[in-house]
């Protein structure tokens, strides 16, 4: 009886053990579409669910994760490598145990280390694939050669754009640029700061026709955010809108879209062949 027992517990634990974390690439085609205020929120209602949540700041130069969490980052990703850190000491604590790492400056060309510093990152990440449900990277804005490898090897992909036609239209060559690269790679959309939920759901759905005809894909619609006035506000007192005010229609529409994200099939708890790690490794090397 008691070896029966401790077989369970070994096997229980060597589950527990195989678990690893989903890397999900937020991205846009341009700048300025609500992309790090998206990642930081859905981050938020993400472990208001129970989900152990990641969130990386990978806009080096540009990062304002920490700005808009209204907190000083002691430690940065520039930090890691200039001073050989460990991953774990960079990782800075947020609102609600929102898990962090901001993005620094001096490190422009982050995405053309060295093979060795690039190891070393990699061996890093692989250190906390065990310890959280996700790991979010919130991208610079559109994408270099360099930094969609980034983008193609994580396990999903969330695209942000707005109604403004130019926001449509750098979105969708973002979108090109992914599935040129990774023909699979599960992408959802979303409509940020929508006049009314009509339009934007018009805008999202013609946006969607588009790839799927043009790029022969299809994508996921996670949801549509609206033009709330709540965001400029957390933006200013430097407090997540998803805590400045949960009533507020863009808390619980983001609370619909975390909702709508884990109810999808891309979602489910599947063995996947090769993780983050595998997969960007064997991008590198083919280059």
């Amino acid at each position: 009886m008691n070896d029966q027992a401790m077989n369970l517990r070994r096997k229980l634990q060597q589950s527990k053990d195989s678990r690893q974390a989903k890397t999900i690439s937020i991205v846009s085609g341009k700048g300025g579409v609500g992309k790090s205020n998206f990642a930081i929120n859905f981050s938020l209602e993400l472990i208001k669910t129970g989900k152990k949540v990641l969130l990386v700041d990978l806009d080096i130069g540009m990062g304002n994760i920490d700005i808009l969490l209204g907190l000083h980052a002691t430690k940065t990703i520039v930090d890691m490598f200039d001073q050989q850190l460990k991953i774990h000491d960079i990782i800075e604590n947020g609102p609600n145990n929102l898990a962090f790492i901001a993005a620094g400056n001096g490190l422009s060309n982050f995405f053309t280390l060295s093979d060795d510093k690039k190891d070393y990152f990699l061996n890093q990440y692989n250190e906390l694939v065990k310890l959280y449900d996700y790991i979010i990277f919130d991208m610079g804005a559109g994408a270099s050669k360099e930094s969609l490898f980034f983008i193609v090897a994580s396990d999903e992909c969330i695209t942000i754009t707005t109604p403004e036609p130019t926001s449509i239209t750098d979105a969708y060559g973002m979108i090109k640029h992914i599935v040129s690269n990774q023909g699979q790679m599960p992408i959802y959309l979303v409509m940020n700061r929508s006049l009314t939920y009509k339009t934007g759901k018009k805008a999202l759905d013609r946006f969607q026709r588009v790839i799927s005809q043009f790029l022969t894909i299809e994508t996921q619609q996670m949801g549509i955010l609206p033009d709330d006035r709540t965001v400029s506000a957390s933006v200013i007192r430097q407090i997540p809108y998803s805590i400045l005010n949960e009533n507020a229609a863009i808390s619980k529409a983001i609370k619909q879209i975390v909702g709508n994200y884990l109810q999808n099939s891309y979602t489910t708890d599947k063995k996947v062949a090769t993780s983050f790690v595998q997969r960007l490794k064997r991008l590198l090397v083919e280059r």
